[in-house]
């Protein structure tokens, strides 16, 4: 609290009076953390000190640490030890256009629970990171933890009504003549879709790489090509005709979505309300949608 206050600062003086200490004790609890840490946090100058290199360093990760825990410690506050909250690692698309249409049924069941989204679009290991759990497409060994399965991931080509007019009749080898859109984590995603109609394409892993669902949508959209997309992320686009289905092929591919936590947190009980719920949505849809 005592460097904080004085790295904000960049004052002893002003630093004190905040903290209700004295100049010269501020003074020796900053010289006695120097000594600790055997680094220089702060140039003494007849006008006052200012921030080394690395005190600057220093003082922006303890900030966000001290961020935290004010956060963690006001949210405790306001629910008087009951509910929590869950900070979730997420893939941007599939959250935003699956799991946001459905998360306030969630919070009317739960109102005690706070779900917190990020995205991340690759693993990761929660041990280097604060979050409870992640939704997740790909594999779901990740070390040291338990997965619930949601649902496959169907693929099917979509496009601007101004690249191909609805309703035109296409083989699927003609596909290849119109840029094809590449989705940076599934590179092989043509090159499979081909496959499944026992096609070869030269150029089929050939085309505009873009790391998000979203960003292949936007750009097939913009008439740049067909883009490879799971219809369930792009239901309002073929509903309002801004996407159209040239060739209506769906392919499942071998990605799958996962709820993945530690196993260490298995016995949470905001974790453990998120997840039954999720399954039971993700059920509902893979009925639906004809998935199982």
């Amino acid at each position: 609290m005592v460097f904080e206050a004085a790295a904000r600062h960049e004052s002893f003086t002003k630093a004190g009076a905040e903290l209700a200490l004295t100049q010269s004790a501020i003074c020796r609890q900053i010289a006695g953390l120097e000594d600790f840490l055997g680094v220089l946090l702060f140039h003494r100058t007849k006008r006052g000190v200012a921030l080394t290199e690395a005190g600057l360093t220093y003082s922006r990760q303890v900030s966000v640490r001290l961020n935290a825990v004010e956060r963690d410690t006001l949210e405790l506050m306001a629910r008087r030890g009951q509910g929590g909250s869950l900070e979730l690692a997420v893939v941007p698309t599939f959250a935003t256009k699956w799991l946001m249409p459905r998360l306030a049924s969630f919070q009317k069941n739960h109102p005690d629970i706070t779900i917190n989204l990020t995205t991340r679009t690759r693993p990761f290991l929660f041990n280097e990171t604060e979050f409870d759990a992640s939704i997740h497409c790909g594999d779901a060994n990740w070390p040291g933890t338990e997965a619930c399965y949601l649902m496959r991931e169907n693929l099917v080509p979509v496009c601007s009504p101004q690249l191909i007019a609805p309703g035109t009749k296409l083989a699927p080898g003609q596909l290849q003549k119109y840029p094809l859109l590449q989705q940076t984590t599934r590179p092989y995603a043509w090159h499979q879709w081909f496959e499944s109609l026992e096609l070869q394409v030269e150029h089929d892993m050939t085309g505009p790489r873009y790391e998000l669902f979203s960003m292949l949508s936007q750009a097939a959209m913009l008439a740049m090509g067909i883009a490879l997309i799971p219809p369930f992320l792009i239901e309002n686009e073929l509903k309002e005709g801004l996407l159209t289905i040239p060739v209506a092929h769906p392919f499942v591919s071998d990605k799958s979505y996962y709820f993945i936590y530690p196993a260490s947190k298995s016995g949470s009980t905001a974790l453990n309300h998120f997840r039954d719920w999720l399954e039971a949505e993700a059920i509902a849809y893979r009925q639906d949608a004809g998935l199982d």
